[in-house]
């Protein structure tokens, strides 16, 4: 019987790689389009079904919950059915639910839709880099990657502004609708251009039981913990029953869950797989970089938007450039990533965002849109120089039939990184912002020379306008009162910019840990468990 990794190491796609490229790009640049290009229409969504805006926010959270289940058992589902089918399922699901969401005439409906539609798009994203992995050889991967890299940034910064468009000009239904096509062309192009190396048709062919017990810890404990992460903050964390509650199943469940899969023979999660030194410090270094990644593009529009008075689709033109830019960026990074030290680029690109990063701490009330634009476009810049080499050490030393595996791991901490980072930075934001305004009323006493003075000059500008000097100076000191507001809500965004320029900064000796791949780094048998 032939070696199992001359196999491996021989197979090559029937297809041009970047044609397979393009194809899994293009589901990509579908799934991270729908779940920017909604936030938008939530006001919308409410009104014309009825809901409060606060129910509103399940059509958000049920699609978070649902595709944060399936990231970690993707691999095993792949390896279970085969990953092109796999692949394929997810695109029809996400698709097919895509138009349900668009006809969907009650708010239960739609998130059920949602539901299902994140069970389809959770999957996407770890079944698209396996299958590039594989297509691509080890020299070639970052330039995959940098493709892949382009519709994941591009996509959530054009969202917003084509969101807020179709909105207004149309109605929410349409974004949702939109995905039709694209979803039919790229089942169409997934039928034909990807195929399933040996490995993996090797692995499918191995039917052994499936883990019951482990598939339910991971699910309903994954699904609290997701719970627990988007609806902390709202409810007061563990001031409120139902948090405590649910904080605790999904703390009880994840280490019964840990426990049950190391030991056992087949597991719906391989996290022995963490024992490789490249794949636990990228599983780490993803989790980091989905907290700012994250977290900087769901700060910057609530600046922009709470603070400076901008619109959604005025917010999403701040953001836009920056997609851009990274798109250039990602085919720099991809092209030099054969030519330097990968884990050098990985540090110098921590380097360049915690720099960009505390840059953003100079924004102010008065920030013009063009030096925000700016500032947002220096501080993406390195991004490119982290995700496209962490992308490709993820997999050195690794047997390709655990592409599917890393794949949905290294995602799965990405994307749980991008929920802690928001819920934490929320609340850092309502923490500071009230400290900040305890300190600045400290400073603003009644009857002081600098507030009488400021007082009276409002005043005096609203009586020019017509107001009577009684209802001015009751408009005067609520107008200081919503400024001072202002200033404690801007002082809490300088400081969330700063702590994540620390933690990045924190960051940038671990890319050493992992070692380099060689020249003509070859797959390891299936047996093979790098250490």
């Amino acid at each position: 019987m032939p070696d199992q990794s001359h196999h491996e190491e021989e197979w090559k796609p029937s297809h041009n790689p970047w044609a397979v490229a393009l194809t899994v790009t293009l589901a990509t640049f579908m799934e991270v389009l729908d779940t920017s290009i909604a936030n938008v229409a939530l006001p919308h969504i409410a009104g014309s079904l009825g809901a409060s805006g606060e129910e509103a926010t399940w059509v958000l959270t049920s699609y978070l919950v649902s595709s944060a289940i399936i990231l970690p058992i993707s691999g095993w589902i792949s390896n279970r059915i085969g990953r092109k089918r796999f692949y394929m399922t997810c695109v029809v699901m996400f698709t097919a639910c895509s138009m349900l969401c668009g006809l969907a005439p009650t708010l239960p409906i739609l998130i059920f839709a949602r539901i299902l539609q994140g069970l389809g798009g959770g999957g996407l994203a770890p079944s698209e880099q396996a299958i590039l992995a594989d297509t691509f050889s080890v020299a070639d991967r970052g330039k995959a990657f940098a493709l892949y890299g382009t519709a994941v940034v591009i996509a959530p910064a054009i969202g917003p502004t084509l969101g807020g468009w179709i909105t207004d000009n149309f109605n929410w239904h349409w974004i949702f609708f939109i995905n039709l096509p694209i979803g039919l062309l790229s089942l169409y192009l997934s039928n034909r251009m990807v195929e399933d190396p040996p490995a993996v048709k090797a692995r499918t062919l191995i039917k052994s039981p499936v883990d019951f017990t482990g598939l339910g810890l991971v699910a309903v404990g994954v699904g609290c913990l997701e719970f627990f992460l988007d609806k902390g903050q709202e409810k007061d964390w563990f001031g409120d029953p139902m948090i405590c509650t649910v904080a605790a199943i999904a703390c009880i469940l994840l280490i019964a869950f840990v426990f049950w899969e190391w030991r056992h023979p087949d597991p719906i999660v391989d996290l022995k797989l963490l024992k490789n030194r490249n794949f636990g410090t990228a599983v780490f270094l993803q989790l980091i970089l989905g907290m700012v990644l994250f977290g900087s593009t769901v700060l910057i529009p609530q600046y922009l938007q709470g603070l400076l008075g901008y619109t959604a689709e005025r917010a999403g033109q701040v953001l836009s450039p920056a997609g851009l830019v990274m798109m250039v960026m990602m085919i720099v990074a991809g092209r030099s990533l054969g030519k330097f030290d990968p884990r050098l680029m990985v540090s110098l690109g921590y380097i360049a965002v915690a720099a960009g990063l505390y840059n953003l701490t100079r924004l102010s009330l008065d920030s013009a849109f063009g030096t925000v634009t700016l500032w947002r476009m220096l501080q993406v810049i390195g991004l490119p120089f982290v995700f496209i080499p962490i992308s490709t050490l993820n997999y050195v030393g690794v047997p390709r039939s655990k592409s599917n595996q890393i794949s949905s791991l290294s995602n799965f901490a990405r994307n749980l990184g991008g929920s802690a980072g928001t819920a934490l930075l929320t609340t850092f934001l309502a923490r500071r912002g009230q400290t900040f305004q305890s300190q600045l009323a400290e400073h603003s006493v009644q009857g002081s020379v600098q507030y009488t003075r400021y007082i009276d000059s409002v005043a005096a500008v609203l009586r020019q306008g017509g107001m009577s000097a009684t209802q001015a100076m009751q408009s005067a000191v609520g107008y200081a009162y919503q400024q001072m507001l202002r200033q404690a809500s801007m002082l809490a965004y300088k400081n969330a910019f700063a702590l994540l320029s620390f933690v990045i900064v924190c960051l940038t000796p671990l890319p050493f840990l992992m070692r380099l791949p060689s020249k003509a780094e070859k797959p390891l048998p299936e047996d093979a468990v790098a250490h």
